[in-house]
């Protein structure tokens, strides 16, 4: 395995959101030498999984991105995952602008999205049982676009005949397949780059990580790369760390996960069970927890503040001034 990256998911969403907070708060990033940020993807007003704040705000995504493009020099850039809500000609062309603008620092993360939203599938004239092949022709329309001045593609949902976009990208974007499932691993490697399962149990990792290893073996491709999504919580104390976390919020979400791997007990009942899904404590505390997923065979780490937006930037500061140097 390489270096591990580090990264941030941008505070785009809910009721702190900035535009300084972004821009400020990205250039801080890069001179904390942070390797990457990351934004969500939603159009409607957002109401968030259980365990997270009720603000509806949802700055779009793709627009943060080419903000903090401009302001930036050397951070990645990408999606946490980018939905099919778009037709895929119209997402490769903001993928391949966006590289443009960034002279060749875009992740394309692609996911199906959840059944939580399915509004913003009916809106846009898609199903829940499509969301996978949306994702797949997307995937596949995007690549076609970025190596071909036009093309044709006899898609179920999106048929394309004799079109192109410009500028294409001057280089190979990488794509990223989001979630969590054994199916999802198998997507990664079938017609993704990378895997990124976003939050998920460290136990269920593992059994991914071995999966992915002997799916990739078997079709003689190369292992995707892997990030992952903690959400995490970083203070001078374990306790204080603790205090904003909706502990309760993340277990109930976690029972509802059909494909984790369950405890002992068949169910996640306290917060030793959550090992993974949240990172909180001391900077120690945290970089012991990363160790945990570079152990397991990670290759970034996105760390997910939506728990401490409050004082986004001093847990930024504290992650990369106490955090970071400890694993680095």
């Amino acid at each position: 395995m390489g270096k591990v990256s580090y990264g941030l998911l941008l505070p785009h969403f809910g009721e702190h959101a900035s535009a300084s907070s972004l821009i400020e708060g990205a250039k801080r990033a890069e001179e904390l030498e942070f390797d990457s940020v990351w934004v969500r993807d939603h159009f409607l007003r957002f109401h968030g999984h259980g365990f997270e704040g009720s603000s509806a705000t949802m700055v779009e995504p793709f627009v943060v991105l080419a903000g903090l493009a401009a302001a930036t020099k050397k951070l990645k850039l990408g999606t946490a995952v980018a939905v099919p809500w778009r037709h895929p000609l119209y997402m490769a062309h903001l993928f391949a602008s966006l590289d443009w603008l960034s002279e060749g620092r875009v992740i394309a993360g692609m996911g199906a999205g959840a059944t939580l939203f399915k509004d913003e599938f009916e809106l846009v004239g898609l199903g829940l049982d499509d969301r996978v092949d949306a994702v797949r022709e997307a995937v596949e329309i995007m690549r076609l676009a970025w190596e071909n001045d036009e093309i044709t593609y006899d898609g179920r949902l999106f048929p394309v005949d004799g079109l192109g976009i410009a500028p294409r990208p001057k280089r190979e974007i990488p794509i990223w397949y989001g979630g969590s499932t054994p199916a999802s691993a198998r997507r990664a490697v079938e017609y993704c780059d990378g895997w990124f399962p976003g939050r998920i149990t460290i136990p269920t990792f593992r059994v991914r990580m071995r999966q992915l290893r002997e799916l990739s073996e078997e079709s003689g491709k190369d292992m995707p790369t892997v990030g992952v999504v903690p959400p995490t919580s970083p203070d001078t104390t374990r306790g204080k760390a603790l205090e904003p976390v909706n502990v309760e919020g993340l277990l109930n979400a976690a029972n509802n996960q059909r494909w984790w791997l369950k405890p002992k007990s068949g169910k996640f009942e306290n917060l030793e069970d959550l090992e993974g899904v949240i990172m909180a404590g001391t900077p120690e505390d945290i970089a012991q927890e990363v160790g945990k997923f570079i152990e397991a065979g990670v290759d970034h780490i996105v760390f997910d503040l939506r728990f401490r937006l409050h004082d986004y930037d001093y847990c930024m500061d504290l992650i990369g001034e106490e955090v970071l140097p400890l694993l680095k």
